[in-house]
């Protein structure tokens, strides 16, 4: 099965092609730019790279898979709207994933972990993970009120990661590969994808700051 995978939860813009083998997801090509300011700008451009470097063209896609956040509304809805867009102009599945779940589908290795990555306004979009399950979260909080136990490790963003007492898994932001790893029963399965919803968990900055004004 051969896969375009795309995130834009987190300041990295990320693309790939992955085909997946039985439970086994090979990252055929990846475009990562990292810049919260240029997900609309190089999301596109990344997927026909990575689509020429494959040696494929989007006729060959048996399925998109999009990270859905959590993440801040502008980002974050570039990358669902594009996944959106190819799956129906090819008339292919998409499915949408957590990107703190692809995160840690790569970095868990056994242990019970945190994820964390950028929130801005000096907060972390967060969620806990034990025996390869989400166990807690996505939640936003600043870092000061979020516990590091019982977490044994930590993965995220590197400005955020250092602030708890944990070790630190080096999976930073959601790659193709673990996106296309945290959708494989569901792409494997054929089943019709639920739909696209993204997790903002509170609303734009532009609306609060209206609301404000009130």
């Amino acid at each position: 099965m051969l896969v375009l995978a795309v995130d834009t939860a987190t300041p990295a813009v990320t693309a790939g092609v992955v085909r997946l083998e039985g439970d086994t997801p090979r990252t055929l090509a990846t475009r990562i730019t990292v810049n919260a300011r240029a997900h609309a700008e190089v999301l596109t451009p990344h997927i026909l790279e990575c689509l020429a470097e494959a040696g494929v063209v989007p006729a060959d896609l048996d399925a998109v898979v999009v990270g859905c956040g959590p993440g801040p509304f502008t980002g974050l809805r570039v990358g669902m709207a594009t996944a959106a867009a190819f799956g129906d102009a090819l008339g292919i599945p998409v499915h949408g994933v957590c990107s703190l779940d692809a995160i840690a589908v790569e970095a868990a290795l056994g242990r019970d972990l945190l994820v964390v990555t950028d929130a801005r306004r000096r907060e972390v979009y967060w969620a806990r993970y034990s025996g390869g399950s989400r166990v807690e979260g996505p939640e936003v909080n600043k870092p000061a009120d979020l516990e590091p136990t019982p977490s044994q490790a930590i993965a995220g963003s590197a400005g955020h990661v250092d602030l708890f007492d944990l070790p630190v898994e080096p999976v930073e932001t959601p790659s193709p590969a673990g996106l296309v790893a945290e959708a494989a029963v569901a792409l494997r399965s054929g089943a019709e994808p639920a739909p696209l919803v993204p997790l903002y968990l509170r609303r734009p900055d532009a609306v609060a700051i209206a609301d404000r004004k009130k």
